[in-house]
């Protein structure tokens, strides 16, 4: 595979940790030149990618050394505060970097996307399911969804566009077992590289006939049917678990 990444220029964003910096190690190992822009500090391109001002100067930057996009993959990640706790200017931080941040860089790299462009946008099983407390994120993460087959219509024949849905990941590097592991259907809990993979593959030319798909990546864990006192499973109130 390496062979089809060289002289290939691909940007992550949140591409210093986690999901993001599996993702931009995965390009690199498999050829490609990686611009990563993150808000914490360090050899790459420092800056808020939900700044306009900010995208801008990343954009540029990018084009002026470059002179083309290959790949995009918008992985930023927002915030997660719940209705109680999420004021207004909270709410809406979350939304310019989970979903305005995606679609303001594509539109300010689109002119310079070579043939066979592919983005990438990091959405969440929590697109699809909720836990309490967690309305910005998910939020964010189920506009960036729809965003993305919307993008994949508008820029048809030019740029395939596709998300991918990570449920559980530990980006801790921790030997994650028990109960944990055991209720997630794999087996397992999922890795930066289970995304990372996937990532690199909807990028390749293999993915050529994949466009404005969202991909879900949890080990099963939204296919899974969960009913009291079946097969393992219990529901306690808080009163019984002394909360």
């Amino acid at each position: 595979m390496r062979e089809a990444f060289e002289d290939k220029v691909a940007v992550v964003t949140g591409g210093a940790h986690g999901i993001g910096k599996a993702i931009a190690e995965a390009f690199r190992e498999a050829g490609a030149t990686v611009y990563i822009m993150d808000i914490r500090a360090g050899d790459w391109f420092m800056g808020d990618v939900g700044s306009k001002a900010d995208l801008e100067r990343f954009a540029a930057f990018v084009v002026n050394r470059e002179g083309k996009v290959d790949y995009l993959i918008n992985n930023a990640l927002p915030l997660m505060k719940g209705i109680d706790a999420c004021s207004y200017e909270d709410f809406q931080y979350a939304l310019s970097v989970g979903v305005t941040a995606p679609f303001y860089l594509t539109k300010l790299l689109a002119p310079h996307f070579n043939p066979g462009a592919s983005v990438v946008n990091i959405a969440s099983s929590r697109g699809r399911m909720s836990q309490p407390q967690t309305e910005s994120y998910t939020a964010a993460k189920g506009g960036v969804a729809a965003l993305t087959h919307a993008l994949a219509i508008s820029l048809a024949g030019k740029v395939r566009v596709n998300s991918i849905s990570p449920g559980w990941i530990d980006t801790t590097d921790s030997d994650i077992t028990g109960a944990d592991a055991l209720q997630q259907p794999v087996g397992r809990v999922g890795k930066p590289e289970d995304i990372a993979s996937l990532a690199l593959f909807l990028c390749s030319e293999r993915a050529g006939f994949i466009t404005g798909e969202n991909i879900c990546v949890d080990g099963g864990m939204t296919r899974q049917m969960i009913y009291h006192g079946e097969h393992g499973w219990s529901y306690a109130t808080s009163e019984e678990v002394g909360v």
